[in-house]
């Protein structure tokens, strides 16, 4: 990786490995696999992956008002076969 795609997180989401139980509109509900931090799976910012399918359906997610937030703090992961980017706000608590 180069400077400018150093990972933002340097360290794995605490979930990273583990599924799960999540309800989000357009995405669905049941079990997903957490794989980790969006930018260390990619290496880079979400908003700096252009054509990817999980971060084109994330900016269609967080761009209404009063949305999901704008930032980087999103994990990767997947119901069944198909790989969805979540806001960490929307991962039950306490994270």
């Amino acid at each position: 990786m180069t400077a400018s795609t150093q990972p933002i997180h340097a360290d794995p989401h605490p979930l990273a490995g583990q599924t799960i139980p999540i309800a989000i509109a357009g995405i669905g509900t049941g079990d997903f696999v957490i794989e980790d931090w969006w930018d260390r799976v990619s290496g880079s910012s979400w908003a700096a992956a252009p054509g990817n399918p999980a971060a084109m359906k994330y900016a269609a997610r967080s761009g209404p008002a009063d949305s999901i937030p704008f930032d980087d703090e999103v994990v990767y992961g997947k119901f069944g076969a198909f790989g969805h980017l979540v806001h960490v706000s929307e991962l039950p608590a306490p994270f």
